[in-house]
């Protein structure tokens, strides 16, 4: 069994965007670096407020699709620096791939079939 329920994961994604929210402070990032943190964090937090799990408020995302997004996402954040041209940047290349095998890490250990989100699914019908 995998340790993560997807009400879990939708909080965990909460705190990621936040984080990444918060990145280009903490870290000193400026423009492409910034910019990208800024974008995945809207992005995520977006795609967690659509949902279909408690931590979702609009509810329109089935849980098994999330998960697939974010297996997509842990790849595309990884190629980041490369594809925006930052990595040269050695902090900033560093943080998004630390960012990458995060999101990978609760991917691989999120319960995408747990039953309590199958059953509020069910009543959303």
């Amino acid at each position: 069994m995998k340790p993560i329920s997807p009400g879990l994961h939708g909080i965990i994604d909460y705190l990621a965007a936040l984080f990444l929210l918060l990145a280009p402070s903490l870290f000193n990032f400026t423009g492409t670096p910034a910019l990208a943190c800024t974008i995945l964090a809207v992005i995520i937090a977006g795609l967690t407020l659509m949902t279909r799990f408690s931590s979702g408020l609009v509810k329109i995302v089935p849980v098994h699709v999330h998960g697939g997004v974010d297996a997509v996402t842990a790849v595309v954040i990884a190629a980041l620096p490369w594809l925006l041209g930052f990595s040269d940047q050695g902090t900033a290349r560093n943080f998004f791939l630390a960012v990458a095998a995060l999101v990978f890490l609760v991917w691989l250990l999120t319960d995408w079939r747990d039953q309590r989100s199958n059953a509020q699914t069910s009543n959303l019908r």
